[in-house]
């Protein structure tokens, strides 16, 4: 294969420029009001795939937002590998933390990326990843180097759970078939340090609603007399852990499987400093569940987090009430073989079931998803690292990850094929935050090592 880096070297600012161009828009799938900017999005994505080299670009409608099918078939006998990605972001929300308008692109050097950073929202989850791949479509095309079959599938609902994707993998089986799923929605441990993702944790996220009288009341005239719905929720989240920072939903860890000394034994050997992670966090310890270091906490460990709480007067200055209703987000990660369905309703009983009287609970599950471990020694993740390993000069690291992308194992489940996970961001890039940013020197790393990954996997198939 020829060489990708003196192509991207010549394309660099058009590239850059072009990725700049669709995070301007706010293709936030969480908020009706960006539903217009959404739909622009996935027009912007059909274009951007078409001028890459597909031969097939073409937008399908779901009961939510569309998903964008792109192909170039160079010859049905060649491998065919599925390109996955989603062009919708999160709410950019709290704006006022931000240091520059989440939708007007940026580029800043840091210390971490001293070669500049791209700062909007989705920059790095996942456009910037996304575009990488097309970019790749770009110079394998322009170049005669596409070695195999390409297929892309381009969702707008990743953030809010997915919830049409499945239905179209289901009706669309043939038009999807592939050898190797590839997915560029996770990060690596530092820039000399790639490593590759193999494994992702479930996801099951619920909201929950405590209501206690049947208005709003005076804190002084019922105060002490009648149950508080924020005093209940806040009391009834506390239980959720013991004092080990263990999680205390009944059959909640019936199916988490314990890895053995020998499985933590290499987990421990990826570079990580305790110290450094506390300070780009501004935090004096860490905290978690008792046994487990940190990397074993956000990786091969469930979790159970509010995402947010709210209820009552939370506005200027002071009122006095005992607020009717009190609510919270909470999301649990889970590890393979914990079933989100299961746990789900394991949450909902048990919440009901340790609220007091004098309140009522409703828990309104919303979406989830199945964890996730692709094995290190089948042909597509030895391409992988072997494409890994021609651009960073070494052999990355496997790594299991915090995060989830529920669909996945829906892939595995649907269209037979396992997932390969390049991703290329870093921890430090603040996705989901405000200041969300991808380095330009890890774009355009992504964008050189990826056809590699195709010419190995294609050679490795012979």
């Amino acid at each position: 294969m020829q060489d990708p880096k003196e192509y991207i070297t010549q394309n660099k600012e058009r590239f850059i420029n072009e990725l700049c161009e669709l995070l301007k828009i706010p293709s936030v799938s969480a908020d009706p009001a960006f539903s217009q900017d959404v739909l622009n999005t996935a027009e912007a994505v059909q274009k951007a795939l078409l001028e890459a080299g597909c031969d097939v670009s073409e937008i399908h409608e779901t009961e939510g937002y569309p998903i964008v099918y792109g192909e170039k078939i160079i010859d049905v006998k060649l491998p065919s590998v599925l390109v996955y990605g989603h062009y919708d972001v999160q709410p950019a929300d709290p704006l006022e933390l931000w240091d520059s308008p989440p939708y007007e692109p940026v580029i800043k050097k840091t210390e971490i990326h001293p070669e500049g950073a791209i700062f909007a929202r989705g920059s790095c989850d996942d456009k910037g990843q996304m575009y990488m791949h097309v970019k790749a479509l770009e110079y394998m095309v322009k170049n005669d180097q596409l070695p195999c079959n390409v297929k892309f599938m381009i969702e707008g609902e990743e953030e809010v759970g997915s919830n049409n994707l499945a239905v179209y993998v289901a009706n669309n089986k043939e038009k999807l078939a592939n050898d190797i799923i590839l997915i560029s929605d996770t990060g690596m441990i530092a820039n000399d340090v790639p490593s590759i993702t193999t494994g992702l944790r479930g996801l099951s996220y619920v909201e929950v609603e405590v209501t206690g009288p049947n208005r709003d009341l005076h804190s002084g005239l019922y105060g002490g007399a009648v149950a508080n719905p924020i005093n209940i929720l806040t009391k009834m989240i506390s239980s959720l852990h013991d004092d080990n920072n263990h999680i205390t939903i009944p059959g909640f860890y019936a199916k988490v499987e314990e890895l053995s000394n020998e499985e933590r034994a290499e987990m421990a050997k990826a570079p990580f400093s305790l110290k450094d992670y506390q300070d780009a966090l501004e935090i004096e310890t860490v905290y978690g569940e008792k046994g487990y270091t940190t990397n074993e906490r956000n990786s091969i460990r469930p979790t159970l987090d509010v995402n947010g709480i709210w209820g009552g007067y939370i506005g200027e200055g002071a009122k006095t009430v005992i607020a009717s209703k009190a609510y919270a987000k909470i999301s649990m990660r889970l590890v393979p073989h914990q079933d989100w369905k299961e746990i789900t309703e394991l949450f909902k009983e048990h919440f009901e079931n340790i609220a007091p009287k004098g309140v009522k609970v409703k828990v309104t599950p919303h979406h989830g998803g199945q964890g996730y471990v692709t094995p290190i020694d089948t042909i597509g993740y030895q391409a992988a690292s072997k494409a890994y390993e021609t651009t960073f000069g070494k052999k990355p690291i496997p790594q299991r990850s915090g995060g989830s992308i529920p669909i996945v194992a829906l892939f595995e489940k649907e269209l037979k094929s396992k997932t390969i996970l390049m991703g290329f961001g870093l921890d430090s890039d603040a996705i989901h935050s405000p200041n969300e940013h991808f380095g330009v020197w890890n774009y355009l790393k992504g964008i050189e090592t990826i056809p590699y990954f195709y010419k190995y996997f294609t050679e490795m198939n012979r």
